[in-house]
């Protein structure tokens, strides 16, 4: 009995609530679910099997080329915001920026492990971006305006993308201690330490080995 009350007591503990929230958001596929409901197609079955924009693109354009773009654009703006909107709630109801970072990691988490997907999912990066865009709003800024340039250079994704989270992540280590930024938007004043976002990074660089083998190897093609 005394364990059941623990279990229940940390159940309905409201991190503990938040934490299982973000992770099963975060699994929300969407590009998994726009793919099948408008054109009935298993994205996981296309391309590189992710759930992302850029596959999103790949097996659309096959079918429907004028909308792909649409469509990946869409899933880009929906995976972003599944991240922001749990990090938002959180600094609603006042929990605490260490339980923030959590959720976002979870929601991140969520979306590449979708429970709904049989734990299978995406690469991570727009769900990084939109979970982390309130906690460091001017490094987000910076790591986006770094990935839509490097798009539009080299038109390869999985560069841009690595590239925008990397250099945004990088700038966690130089733009708090050079710029006064308010308390509540500076990684430095909020958990005094910086591993939340060398976690994301890595984890990232995880998600996107097989897109860096075929770098190396001149095999990965352009898509934007």
């Amino acid at each position: 009995m005394n364990l059941l009350s623990e279990l229940l007591y940390t159940l309905s503990n409201i991190n503990m609530l938040f934490y299982i929230i973000a992770f099963l958001f975060g699994g929300i596929p969407f590009g998994w679910l726009l793919v099948k409901i408008f054109y009935k197609r298993d994205i996981r079955q296309v391309g590189s099997g992710s759930i992302g924009a850029t596959n999103v693109y790949r097996a659309i354009k096959e079918i429907d080329e004028r909308r792909a773009k649409t469509f990946s654009i869409l899933t880009i703006i929906l995976d972003a915001t599944k991240g922001l909107i749990v990090v938002a709630f959180a600094k609603m109801l006042g929990l605490g920026f260490s339980a923030q970072w959590l959720i976002a990691l979870l929601a991140i988490l969520g979306h590449c492990y979708s429970p709904y997907l049989g734990f299978k999912g995406g690469k991570g990066v727009a769900t990084a971006i939109g979970s982390v865009l309130l906690l460091i709003p001017v490094e987000g800024i910076c790591g986006l305006i770094v990935w839509g340039i490097v798009g539009k250079v080299f038109k390869i994704s999985s560069i841009s993308s690595l590239v925008g989270v990397l250099s945004g992540i990088i700038l966690t280590f130089i733009i708090p201690y050079i710029v006064p930024l308010p308390d509540s938007i500076s990684i430095v004043a909020q958990i005094d330490t910086h591993t939340p976002v060398v976690l994301i990074g890595l984890f990232i660089l995880y998600t996107h080995i097989p897109n860096i083998k075929r770098l190396f190897s001149g095999k990965e093609s352009k898509v934007l």
